[in-house]
């Protein structure tokens, strides 16, 4: 049960980092991509505490990741306010 509870979040999480992109790039909203990020930052750091539970290097594994969308999310924010 934990180690599928962990899977849906990573399922999420990465439905989540897709839909971004299009948000972002293709449909060209900024503000709706913003949000869309910060729902997906929130997802990546419940996965880490989801997977910490289940295999500490496998959480560990995760933090480039949310480092990487963290700083997305500062250039996203950049974008919207400067438009």
């Amino acid at each position: 049960a934990m180690v599928q509870k962990a899977c849906l979040i990573f399922a999420a999480q990465l439905f989540l980092n897709f839909w971004w992109s299009i948000i972002f790039f293709n449909l060209q909203l900024p503000g709706w991509a913003f949000v869309e990020i910060i729902l997906l930052l929130t997802a990546i750091i419940y996965t880490i505490f989801e997977f910490s539970k289940i295999s500490k290097p496998a959480a560990w594994l995760l933090i480039p990741y949310v480092a990487w969308v963290s700083f997305a999310s500062i250039l996203n924010y950049a974008i919207f306010s400067l438009n």
